[in-house]
């Protein structure tokens, strides 16, 4: 294993080319990074919707974008997305990269990135397939620190690094501009700040969605429980569970999905009494951002996804599961598998009580 120099790294690579909740739990690593070395320049590699976000929320100082549907195409496309990915990230000369995407392509980049200290992890969240190279010279542990969220695997190459953990949750302030933004959005709505429910009821794959009827039915619980506000927040493809939960509240709802940047969504949450919503993104920005959480779980278990931070709650069904979607589900593979539909609304309800009480006293200090 490579003997790690006790000079400080000038220029540092982090490979995260996954969601928008991954970018979030990164975010402690790059915060750690930055205490120990803060001269560094340290740059991502992530999705080029998210590099808006990363920015804006000083993550990292600068991005190189990667489209990774572009990564999936023909040869061709595989190709030209490769090329130009690794000739932008050269030019920056990097004296140390993390690989905490830990896939085939990100291990591709790494290696032709050639930096003198590459991180990556040891065993690959994959087996290496034939002919493949392991580019790292430094090897951090599955999950690092004796933790078992995935923050943790996120935190591990520090430890490999033999950098002292500092930062151990995400903390995302928006900057002030999409504050205000936030701000005005919401009074155009006569929502206050700090009075209203944050629902998010969509996510990546439908069984992983909570059934909007029994969102709508704890909606109307909780609004009328606590006299809070309701604002549904999502992205442009969740307008139809919108829709479909706006139909079914007897409660008026503030309908703002798809109508949000990711910069301008985290101010929202920022403003939010409670995040309630299923496993996903905006629950992990939510938590940065400092809101209590209701979260809602299927086949994935919270110990290593749940929110952190933040006074929450995760919610998930008794296991094993007794399938009740057979043609949908892929047990296995808990991003398909549909558990979450055991959810009544019941423990929802008193879940959002539950972390309402618990925080009240916070709550009118602050106010």
């Amino acid at each position: 294993m490579l003997q790690i120099s006790p000079a400080p790294f000038r220029s540092i690579l982090i490979i995260q080319t996954k969601f928008i909740g991954d970018i979030v739990l990164a975010s402690t690593l790059a915060r750690n990074l930055r205490l120990e070395f803060p001269g560094a320049r340290i740059v991502f590699l992530c999705e080029a919707h998210l590099e808006s976000f990363v920015i804006a929320h000083g993550i990292a100082s600068e991005v190189v974008p990667f489209r990774r549907a572009r990564a999936r195409g023909t040869p061709l496309e595989r190709g030209k997305e490769l090329y130009a990915t690794v000739k932008a990230l050269r030019g920056f000369c990097f004296d140390l990269t993390i690989d905490l995407t830990d896939s085939k392509t990100s291990r591709l980049i790494s290696g032709l990135v050639n930096a003198k200290t590459r991180v990556g992890y040891n065993p690959p969240e994959r087996p290496l397939k034939l002919l493949e190279r392991q580019p790292a010279n430094v090897f951090a542990k599955p999950f690092g620190f004796g933790g078992q969220h995935f923050v943790y695997r996120y935190l591990s190459p520090l430890e490999a690094l033999g950098i002292d953990l500092r930062v151990t949750v995400p903390s995302l302030q928006p900057p002030p501009f999409e504050a205000a933004k936030a701000l005005a959005l919401l009074g155009t709505h006569h929502i206050r700040p700090n009075a209203f429910v944050a629902v998010h009821a969509g996510a990546s794959f439908k069984g992983r969605q909570w059934q909007p009827e029994r969102f709508a039915e704890a909606i109307d619980q909780i609004a009328a429980e606590t006299g809070l506000g309701i604002v549904l927040v999502g992205g442009p493809g969740e307008g139809e569970t919108a829709a479909r939960i706006v139909a079914e509240t007897a409660t008026p709802v503030v309908d703002l999905v798809g109508a949000l940047s990711l910069e301008t969504l985290l101010a929202v949450l920022e403003q939010a009494r409670l995040f309630v919503g299923n496993e996903s993104g905006p629950m992990h920005m939510a938590a940065a951002a400092g809101t209590p959480v209701v979260g809602l779980f299927g086949l994935t278990h919270p110990s290593r996804w749940g929110p952190v931070g933040v006074p929450s709650i995760a919610l998930r069904p008794s296991m094993p599961c007794d399938c009740v979607a057979k043609d949908l589900c892929r047990r296995t593979d808990p991003s398909k598998a549909c558990c979450v539909w055991r959810l009544e609304v019941k423990p929802v309800v008193e879940a959002a009580r539950e972390i309402l009480a618990r925080t009240e006293l916070k709550n009118e200090r602050a106010v």
